[in-house]
C-alpha cells in the first residue's frame, strides 16, 4: 500500500491484518542514513510477532528510503511520514472492521519521531532505544505531559545512549513506565522476543 503525506511525498508501507484484530500499531523504522528500513531487525520481529496477538500492522518506509519519495530531512519532516501512517492503518483498521486503540511504536530515530507526535488517535507509545536526540525538547514535553499511556524499552547495554540516561531523562514523564532489557545492544540482536512479548503485552493492556 503507499501513503501520501500532507507535503505530497508518496511512501511505501505493509499492512498485515489478522482475523479479528482488536488492536492496531504503526511501526516506525530506525535512522535512514544507517540503514534502517520498514525491515530492519525489530521492527521485522514486531510485524511478525503483533499479527498472532490479534494486532492488525502498519510498517512503512520513511521519506528517501528505498521506494518512498522525498529525502531525508533529519526528524524535521518525518513527522508527517507518520501522521501519515497513522491516517492510513486508521482508515484501513475501520474499513475492516478494527475499531480498536492505536499505539504507535518507534525503534531508535523511529523512537524519536513516534514520541514527538500528539495526535488523538494515539492511545498509546512505544519508544524502544529512544537516544531522544532528532526532535526538538518542546515536541517531547507534549507527550510527556499527556496522560496517556507510555512505555520505553531501553537495552542494558545501549551503544547510543545509556539506559540510565534515558530514565533520568523521562523521570517528570507522565504514565510512563519503563523496561530494561537485559544483556541487549541497541539493535537487540538476540534479545527480540524479549522486546516483542514486552510490547506485545503493553497494547493488549490498553483500554478500547
Amino acid at each position: 500500500m503507499n501513503l501520501l503525506t500532507a507535503d505530497g511525498h508518496t511512501l511505501e508501507a505493509e499492512w498485515v491484518a489478522p482475523v479479528g484484530a482488536h488492536r492496531t500499531a504503526v511501526l516506525c523504522h530506525p535512522h535512514p542514513q544507517y540503514g534502517g528500513t520498514m525491515r530492519s531487525i525489530v521492527i521485522s520481529a514486531l510485524f511478525e510477532a503483533l499479527p498472532k496477538l490479534g494486532i492488525a500492522c502498519l510498517r512503512f518506509n520513511f521519506r528517501g528510503v528505498e521506494g518512498s519519495e522525498g529525502s531525508h530531512t533529519e526528524g524535521r519532516d518525518e513527522p508527517h511520514d507518520v501522521v501519515a501512517a497513522i491516517d492510513a492503518a486508521t482508515a484501513t483498521a475501520a474499513a475492516g472492521g478494527i475499531d480498536g486503540p492505536l499505539a504507535l511504536i518507534g525503534w531508535s530515530f523511529g523512537a524519536d519521531i513516534a514520541l514527538g507526535i500528539d495526535d488523538r488517535r494515539i492511545a498509546a507509545w512505544v519508544g524502544i532505544a529512544p537516544p531522544l536526540r532528532f526532535r526538538p525538547q518542546t515536541a517531547y514535553d507534549i507527550v510527556a505531559r499527556d496522560p496517556r499511556p507510555k512505555l520505553l524499552v531501553l537495552a542494558a547495554h545501549d551503544e547510543f545512549r545509556a539506559p540510565d540516561e534515558i530514565a533520568a531523562e523521562t523521570s517528570g514523564w507522565e504514565a510512563t513506565r519503563i523496561e530494561i532489557v537485559a544483556g541487549a545492544s541497541h539493535f537487540f540482536v538476540g534479545r527480540t522476543e524479549r522486546v516483542t512479548t514486552l510490547v506485545g503485552e503493553f497494547t493488549l493492556q490498553l483500554a478500547g
